[in-house]
């Protein structure tokens, strides 16, 4: 005979968003200014999707 077990134990409390929704708007500012500042280079297609990621977030 299977017996259920219930937990007792208490449901852990819900995340805290790290970010608010006006930081992303500074973060994809500051972004923007970087990237102006090494648009020649290869790593400027990182910042620039960075960019984009953060305009769908915020």
């Amino acid at each position: 005979m299977m017996t259920e077990q219930l937990s007792t134990d208490p449901q852990p409390a819900r995340a805290r968003a790290v970010f608010s929704n006006e930081d992303f708007g500074l973060l994809k500012t500051a972004v923007l200014h970087y990237l102006k500042e090494i648009q020649d280079r290869p790593e400027s297609i990182k910042y620039s999707n960075l960019y984009h990621r953060l305009g769908r977030v915020g």
